[in-house]
């Protein structure tokens, strides 16, 4: 039961039109690698589900992006996605806007296999005017009416960790994993990207257990990718990379900035990738933000 597979083949196991749930939140542990395989490969028309960070704002500055939905796109220090707000402005992007709640209401209903679950979240709001939701009424004594968050079913959830094996086992080491849990249970299919890849993860105690937050059944194929949330954090690893992102955030407003930073930055190779960002060292020694 081997799950490994090469980060050259990853995009080959997506399609076009696919729904695809990001994990991390914001600048924080995003699947950047394999983002950035998305973005050399020829797929498109993709439906998003995410926290949004960079993630987002360069598949919508590559045309990837046929919907978006989303609780927040924001590179924190940074506060507005560059890219992202470029293709809100055009127009031209499908997109559903809502509470960070909701979002993850929605994930947990997908994971359970339910078609909605109720909330109080958007009641009164205009989340209800923009986003089409419904209303159920509770049964019980209280008559409730509660809104009814649909299941964000997903084809796919991209998530990046420390650590796998090469039975599908995980661990993330940091504070938070946020709600990556829910964006593999929800999915029919998970792909991770890991720092390491080991061939047998060992639970040895309770922090180990803790690290595994998902079951390796919900796991579809690991990924080795060094480095592979740059220029986002992995806590305790490697901070995320503001120089970085103050040069990406740059090339938004400059004519041509997204193809030159795709062509000249991105490139046609991760490994070529992580040397014209400053290469192994100078990633691994980024500082953690401190709040």
């Amino acid at each position: 039961m081997d799950k490994t597979l090469d980060l050259h083949d990853f995009a080959g196991r997506l399609r076009s039109g696919m729904t695809i749930g990001i994990g991390g939140w914001g600048p924080r542990r995003k699947p950047m690698a394999l983002v950035r395989e998305i973005l050399r490969s020829d797929i498109s028309n993709l439906n998003v589900v995410t926290y949004g960070g960079p993630d987002v704002g360069m598949l919508c500055a590559a045309g990837k992006v046929r919907k978006l939905i989303f609780g927040f796109v924001s590179l924190d220090a940074i506060p507005l996605e560059p890219y992202f707000r470029k293709a809100r402005e055009a127009g031209g992007l499908d997109i559903l806007e809502l509470d960070e709640g909701m979002l993850q209401w929605g994930l947990k209903a997908a994971a359970m296999r339910l078609p909605f679950l109720p909330t109080r979240v958007g009641l009164g709001t205009d989340v209800m005017t923009h986003g089409g939701f419904e209303t159920v009424t509770s049964p019980y004594g209280d008559r409730e009416a509660l809104l009814a968050m649909p299941a964000l079913k997903l084809d796919a959830a991209l998530l990046h960790v420390q650590r796998v094996d090469r039975r599908g086992n995980i661990q993330a080491f940091g504070p938070d994993i946020y709600y990556d849990e829910w964006f593999a249970r929800a999915a029919s299919e998970t792909f991770v990207s890991a720092e390491e890849v080991v061939d047998r993860i060992e639970i040895e105690d309770a922090d180990a257990a803790r690290a595994s937050f998902v079951e390796r059944m919900f796991v579809t194929a690991v990924v080795h990718a060094p480095l592979g949330a740059h220029p986002t954090s992995l806590p305790p690893d490697y901070g995320w990379d503001m120089e970085h992102l103050r040069g990406y955030v740059a090339s938004a407003g400059e004519e041509g900035g997204w193809t030159k930073y795709a062509d000249e930055v991105i490139g046609r190779d991760e490994a070529g990738y992580i040397e014209r960002v400053g290469g192994k060292d100078r990633l691994a020694a980024l500082p953690l933000p401190i709040f």
